[in-house]
């Protein structure tokens, strides 16, 4: 290795040791509510009302006592164009959820800037010791639900944080990421996100960084990835693979969503899909709990009861549908588009959520719906954190 790069990973390998200690100061990690951001009750009709219409119902009995793991979702804000500092109510929100443990990005667009928002997570779960742990082994997520708070496993939407070299990836699972996507919606050196025309597969490079990460026993996530690059990449991995956040195209077709034919591979190699709650499982209408449940049983047909969860893309606290919500949500989106970052359908008209579960239990809602369409106990278990619990101890190490 020429001395420059090497002296390059040595700065890396500092930046990341000293993660847990870099902290920017009060000014980066300010908790106190965002301007306009208020819990205010949206007015009827409108998403943002803590306890959504419609969803009176018997809770599902088992809930409480269940493995609960919404697998790409975060305790603050997220699709969120300020994403504000945690406040009191969202750290109550996330430990009320019944929720056990999520998957919470904390990759930015390089190294250094991911190892700051790493530091900026982990001062975050020190800050607040009897609400959130952070999850780095099966055992660490079991002590978890055995003492009742939130688990936050971090994880990457990218690979650019690697910037071109596999001896990061080891730095980063150092420092407790576990999963990482190897593309988001457009081309890296890894391969082609779901919105490159041209749907390249997995690179050279992209090939190396699946070997390393199998190697290590980081989990692979093609959520965003093209069709070839989610192929390629569940045929390269030696290990079981994850799509964390995606719908089914054959419900409702978007370059978000998979194909049948990607399930089926992924699935025969003991992979798991997250089914998101996004407004793309519905283009062109805001989606319900009902349009939920209708992708979860497609790919429970498709792959088995043992290759389904949720990643749901959301935050654990109900989304404000005030006036400011609203404004900034259009901004957000349009800012997205503007960057050739947003996949089609993002709408600024229609927020990212599910209007009848907008709530802090929503994992609950989606338990109940599918009891009531009469699915065993032990495949709502299975569809609510089972089956992503039993993928982490087939790839994790520790």
């Amino acid at each position: 290795m020429p001395a420059s790069r090497a002296a390059e990973i040595d700065r890396r390998r500092f930046l990341a040791g000293a993660a847990a200690l870099a902290l920017t100061g009060d000014a980066a990690l300010d908790d106190r509510p965002a301007p306009g951001l208020g819990r205010a009750r949206a007015p009827e009709g409108t998403v943002g009302a803590p306890r959504p219409a419609g969803t009176a119902h018997a809770p599902w009995p088992p809930y409480d006592d269940a493995i609960v793991i919404d697998f790409l979702a975060s305790p603050g804000y997220f699709n969120y164009p300020l994403n504000p500092p945690l406040n009191g109510e969202m750290v109550g929100n996330a430990v009320e959820s019944g929720i056990t443990a999520v998957n919470l990005t904390v990759s930015s667009g390089d190294f250094a800037s991911s190892v700051q928002r790493i530091a900026l997570w982990m001062e975050r779960i020190e800050r607040y010791p009897e609400a959130f742990t952070q999850v780095r082994t099966v055992a660490d997520l079991t002590r978890t639900k055995a003492e009742g708070k939130l688990g936050i496993c971090f994880g990457f939407q990218d690979t650019t944080p690697f910037e071109g070299e596999v001896d990061p990836i080891e730095t980063f699972l150092g420092l407790g990421v576990k999963v990482t996507q190897l593309t988001y919606n457009v081309r890296n050196l890894v391969g082609d996100g779901c919105l490159e025309p041209a749907n390249g597969g997995l690179t050279r490079y992209g090939h190396s960084v699946v070997e390393r990460m199998n190697e290590l026993g980081m989990l692979v996530d093609l959520s965003h990835c093209g069709q070839r690059t989610t192929a390629e990449g569940i045929a390269a991995s030696s290990a079981p693979v994850s799509i964390t956040h995606s719908g089914c195209n054959a419900v409702a077709r978007h370059p978000r969503s998979k194909d049948d034919a990607e399930l089926r591979a992924m699935a025969d190699g003991g992979g798991v899909i997250g089914i998101y709650l996004m407004p793309f499982l519905t283009p062109g209408r805001v989606p319900m709990r009902a349009d939920v449940l209708d992708h979860i049983e497609h790919a429970i047909d498709v792959c088995g009861e043992d290759h389904v969860g949720i990643g749901s893309d959301l935050s654990t606290t109900p989304i404000d549908g005030s006036e400011d919500y609203w404004a900034a949500h259009r901004r957000f989106v349009a800012g997205r588009i503007e960057r050739g970052v947003a996949a089609p359908n993002e709408d600024p008209e229609i927020l990212f959520t599910v209007e009848d579960l907008n709530s802090h239990r929503r994992m609950e809602l989606i338990a109940d719906g599918l009891a009531a369409r009469g699915h065993p106990d032990a495949r709502i278990e299975k569809v609510i954190g089972g089956n992503w619990l039993r993928l982490f101890r087939e790839v994790w190490r520790g």
